[in-house]
């Protein structure tokens, strides 16, 4: 795992590094300094969760020792909850406001593999807002608190897995691929939702039954050092590693991801309802980390209606991921994604070093009632999902305004999978001083104004053409 910018330079020996002062002195990016959690808590009261009947070993359930450790913790002004060296096995916690909750080296928490052990809560999953299992560890409606530590939370996801593919399965033949995820209600690892001034740092995570760290609604917001391993156990669906979602002031740093969907992901809202909530996230700064295997060093989407603006994405490096920089977003989504730096990263051996999409995965994108069904009778989320967008215009997304440079890519097998619309398309996308290498130059379609300076391309003598189309104001790609 990066730790410090000087072990950095080892894997970027290629690139200028460019640090956030930089950026702070124009005045377009002075927001970079501004985002994180603004303060550490350091109370020196001590409250173990042993002291309140938990027990270390592989089969006590111990949500409630916990929780009442963090309660009274919180009942007197704050402080720091501990846990004995050992193995805790644990449902839905929730730490509160002025609480620090310490997993050292040598403690494990196991997730519970009981629903029984995640109660519903209001919350919003996969853009959507409707009822849903509490998380394994929950920051909820708190200020000044932390999840820290070098210990590991192991949520043992395996369980929502099997009943994901199982219902896949079935859901599938009956043409439901849209709404099977929102129906299986897998457990997240950690949830901070709207809250204010939280650190999650230096924990690893292993196994998330769904995503692993989800930041919802919330501001200034510090994630630091954290190892997210969630293949151990098999491949996981859906097992992202850290989600931005309609949140602000954002500071992810020093992270290390292996996982089965996307690695780093901004995300704001899914059509009709991500419209009506119409909160963006922004201002967001992700650096000095590593992607491993995944769906995404950073994706945009593919919830993108609240807007997404005001990111950097810098000093990062992928390794076998599947995408470098990915936007996905669909043509009920709406929602613009503008102003994005992507900027000193190094891609070894991913599939496309671009993959642009507003028109992404249409079976999962796309909602619609299969015959045979009764609109009265069926959930109210899948209400939520079929409302559509009117206008119909109000769902076309937007991506604009992006800065790309210092990237180096070896080993990719394509360069541009870039598809907009013809009344969309992908505007003013700026590469500078980079170095890709790859099989083909891929697919360009509906771009306008991209431009090019310094920026190199190697691909296969042998490769077919590019598939270009719908291109405008294009400077030639040499």
């Amino acid at each position: 795992m990066i730790k410090t910018l000087t072990a950095l330079k080892s894997i970027f020996p290629v690139l200028l590094l460019l640090s956030l002062n930089a950026f702070s002195q124009n005045p377009k990016m002075d927001w970079v300094n501004k985002v994180g959690a603004k303060s550490f808590l350091t109370s020196k009261k001590i409250f173990s969760v042993n002291d309140y009947g938990a027990l270390s070993d592989t089969v006590t359930i111990n949500t409630k020792a916990i929780q009442k450790a963090i309660d009274a913790c919180a009942a007197h002004g704050g402080g720091m909850v501990t846990f004995k060296p050992g193995t805790y096995v644990s449902g839905s916690i929730f730490i509160k406001s002025n609480v620090v909750l310490q997993i050292d080296k040598g403690v494990l928490i196991l997730g519970s593999q009981n629903f029984v052990d995640y109660p519903d809560i209001n919350t919003r999953i996969a853009g959507l807002e409707m009822v849903w299992p509490a998380a394994l560890i929950n920051l909820i409606d708190v200020k000044n608190a932390a999840l820290t530590g070098k210990g590991i939370v192991n949520a043992r996801g395996k369980f929502c897995w099997d009943k994901y593919w199982a219902t896949r399965k079935d859901y599938d033949a009956k043409g439901l691929r849209w709404i099977v995820d929102y129906d299986v209600k897998r457990v997240r690892t950690v949830l901070v939702q709207n809250s204010e001034n939280i650190s999650v740092k230096d924990l690893t995570f292993k196994n998330a039954g769904f995503w692993t760290v989800q930041l919802l609604y919330s501001k200034q917001i510090t994630v630091d050092g954290v190892v997210i391993k969630n293949n151990e156990d098999g491949s996981g669906p859906s097992t992202d590693g850290i989600d931005i979602d309609s949140s602000t002031w954002v500071l992810i740093q020093n992270c290390d991801i292996d996982c089965n969907d996307d690695n780093f992901c901004l995300k704001a809202g899914r059509d009709w309802d991500g419209l009506r909530v119409n909160k963006p996230t922004a201002y967001v700064v992700i650096k000095k980390s590593i992607a491993r295997r995944g769906a995404g060093l950073v994706t945009l989407g593919s919830e993108t209606s609240g807007g997404i603006h005001h990111i950097l994405a810098t000093d990062l490096y992928a390794k076998h991921t599947d995408n470098g920089l990915r936007i996905k977003s669909a043509f009920t989504r709406g929602g613009v994604v503008e102003e994005i730096y992507f900027q000193n990263c190094v891609l070894d051996s991913v599939r496309n070093v671009f993959q642009f999409n507003l028109n992404w995965y249409p079976a999962y994108s796309y909602s619609e009632l299969p015959k045979g069904y009764v609109y009265d009778s069926i959930p109210d989320h899948w209400k939520s999902m079929l409302q559509k967008v009117t206008p119909p215009e109000k769902g076309i997304p937007a991506a604009k305004n992006f800065y790309i440079s210092n990237i180096t890519a070896t080993h990719a097998k394509i360069v541009f999978d870039a598809v907009g619309y013809p009344q969309s398309t992908l505007k003013n996308f700026v590469f500078t001083d980079s170095k890709i290498s790859a099989a083909v130059l891929g697919t360009m379609e509906y771009i306008e104004d991209w431009k090019y300076n310094n920026f190199n391309i190697s691909i296969d003598k042998t490769a077919p053409p590019a598939k270009v189309t719908g291109i405008e104001n294009q400077e030639r790609l040499k």
